[in-house]
C-alpha cells in the first residue's frame, strides 16, 4: 500500500518526519484526482458549555479546533460543512434506556441533589460527570452531529465524515461515565448497521479503553471493536485486558491492545499498523468508525504516552488509505492547544491537504503564545515501559485471535439482516 506523499511513513528509511513544508498559509491539495468526498460537522455553540471550574474536560477545545481549521483555510477543501440539529430523545433512545434519557433531560444544577437521591446509580461519579447548565443540550448536539454523519455515509453522500465534537466512548446504556453522558459512537454505529453496512469496524486510539462501545457490541459479530489504550488494572476505566474478547456471537470480535506508560511514536505506529492491517483483511468491514482521542498525545494533562501529533495522525492516514467509508470522531484530550493542533492536522490528513507548521492567526492566539507551531515537541520524561518483547507478545496474541474469526461474518450478505428491517419500516412510516 503506497504511503501518502504528504508525510512519509515508517516503511520509508527516513521516517515519517520528512514531509514537505508549505511556505504560505494558503493550503493546497495533493493528488486532487484521488481525493475522497469529505463532510465536516460542527454544531453551533457546542464549545460554549462548561463542566465546571477545575474539570479537565473542556468543550471550549472544540471551538478552538474549529477556528484553527478555518484559520488554515481547510473549510475551502471540505465538500459539505454542517451545523447539525440536535438529536431528539427518540434518537438517543435507540441505544440508551428511555428512563435514563428522561433523567438527563430533567437534570439541572438546581435539582441535582434531589435527582441523585432518586437516580444516583445512573452516574458513576458526580466529580467525573458533573451536572452543568445545558448538559442535556450539549449531549443532544454532539450526538446529533454523529448521527447525521452516519446518515450521510449511509446515503453515500460522502466518503469521509468528521465530527470532532463526538467520540464520547465511556457512556453506557443506562448511565454516564468518564465525562461521557450519551454514547454518540454507539448511536452512529447502530445507524450504519441499520442503513446498509453489514459489518462495522470500530477503532479507538484514545488513551482510555473504549469500554462503552465494546460493551454495547460485546455479543455481536457485526461490529468488531479494537481499542489501543493504557492498561495497568487501575487506570480508568480499569477494563480492556488482552484476553477480553467478546462473548456469544461476539466471541473474538472485541480486541484490546493494552499498553504501558511512555510508548513512543515508532512503537505505537508500528503496533497500530501490525494490528490493523490483518484485522481489516480478516474482518473485511463495510465501514470504519475511528475514535481519535487526543489524550494519547504526549504532555496530555491526564495521559502518560509520548506520542507526537504526526504519529497520532499517521494512524488516521493509515486507516484512510483503505478507502472504506469512514467516520472520524474526537474523544478525550485535556491539554486544549494540543487537542486543537492534533484534530486540525488530522482534518488536513483526511482532506489530502498539506499545512505549514506555522499556525495561522485566530481569535484564540492566546492559547498558543508559548509555541506558534502546529507540531511542537510533545515528549516529556516518561520512560517507555513497553519493551519490544512485550509489544511482540501482544501482536502475536492479536494475530492468533484473528484465526478464530473463521473469515468475515456475513460476507455474502446481499440484503439487510431481518432484525434490522423493523427499524427501517418504522423510519419509513
Amino acid at each position: 500500500m503506497n504511503a501518502d506523499p504528504i508525510v512519509q511513513t515508517y516503511s520509508d528509511t527516513k521516517g515519517f518526519y520528512d514531509g514537505r513544508q508549505a511556505t504560505e498559509y494558503e493550503s493546497y491539495r495533493v493528488q486532487p484526482h484521488s481525493r475522497r468526498s469529505v463532510d465536516y460537522f460542527f454544531p453551533k455553540g457546542v464549545g460554549d458549555y462548561h463542566y465546571g471550574e477545575g474539570h479537565p474536560m473542556k468543550p471550549h477545545r472544540l471551538a478552538i479546533t474549529n477556528t484553527l481549521v478555518i484559520g488554515y483555510g481547510l473549510h475551502n477543501h471540505i465538500d459539505h460543512f454542517f451545523s447539525p440539529t440536535p438529536a431528539s430523545s427518540a434518537e438517543l433512545e435507540a441505544f440508551h434506556d428511555s428512563d435514563y434519557i428522561d433523567f438527563l433531560s430533567k437534570l439541572t444544577p438546581k435539582n441535582v441533589d434531589e435527582m441523585f437521591k432518586l437516580h444516583g446509580d445512573m452516574i458513576n461519579s458526580s466529580e467525573d460527570c458533573p451536572v452543568f447548565t445545558g448538559l442535556f443540550d450539549f449531549c443532544k448536539q454532539y450526538a446529533g452531529a454523529s448521527i447525521l454523519a452516519a446518515r450521510r455515509l449511509g446515503e453515500e453522500s460522502c466518503d469521509v465524515a468528521i465530527n470532532w465534537t463526538g467520540g464520547l466512548h465511556h457512556a453506557k446504556k443506562r448511565g454516564a461515565s468518564g465525562f461521557c453522558y450519551v454514547n454518540d459512537i454507539v448511536l452512529a454505529i447502530q445507524h450504519l448497521l441499520s442503513r446498509k453496512y453489514a459489518r462495522v469496524l470500530y477503532i479507538d486510539i484514545d488513551i482510555h479503553h473504549g469500554d462503552g462501545v465494546e460493551e454495547a457490541f460485546y455479543n455481536t459479530n457485526r461490529v468488531l471493536t479494537v481499542s489501543f489504550h493504557k492498561y495497568n488494572g487501575e487506570f480508568f476505566p480499569g477494563t480492556g485486558k488482552l484476553d477480553d474478547n467478546g462473548s456469544g456471537l461476539g466471541k473474538h470480535f472485541s480486541l484490546n491492545v493494552p499498553l504501558k506508560d511512555g510508548i513512543d511514536d515508532e512503537s505505537y505506529v508500528t503496533m497500530f499498523r501490525a494490528v490493523m492491517e490483518p484485522v481489516i483483511a480478516t474482518f473485511r468491514p463495510s465501514a470504519i468508525v475511528l475514535q481519535c482521542g487526543a489524550d494519547s498525545l504526549g504532555c496530555d494533562r491526564l495521559g502518560a504516552f509520548n506520542l507526537s501529533i504526526k504519529a497520532h495522525g499517521e494512524c488516521v492516514r493509515f486507516i484512510k488509505s483503505f478507502d472504506l467509508p469512514l467516520l472520524v470522531l474526537g474523544g478525550g484530550g485535556y491539554t486544549m492547544p494540543n487537542v486543537a493542533r492534533c484534530w486540525t492536522y488530522e482534518t488536513s490528513v483526511l482532506l489530502g491537504v498539506q499545512l505549514p507548521n506555522q499556525l495561522p492567526s485566530t481569535k484564540y492566539d492566546s492559547y498558543f503564545l508559548t509555541d506558534r507551531r502546529l507540531h511542537p515537541p510533545l515528549v516529556r520524561n516518561v520512560e517507555n515501559q513497553n519493551t519490544r518483547a512485550s509489544l511482540e507478545r501482544i501482536r502475536i496474541s492479536i494475530r492468533e485471535k484473528l484465526r478464530y474469526l473463521d473469515g468475515a461474518p456475513s460476507v455474502q450478505m446481499q440484503v439487510l439482516p431481518p432484525d434490522l428491517m423493523a427499524w427501517l419500516e418504522d423510519e419509513e412510516r
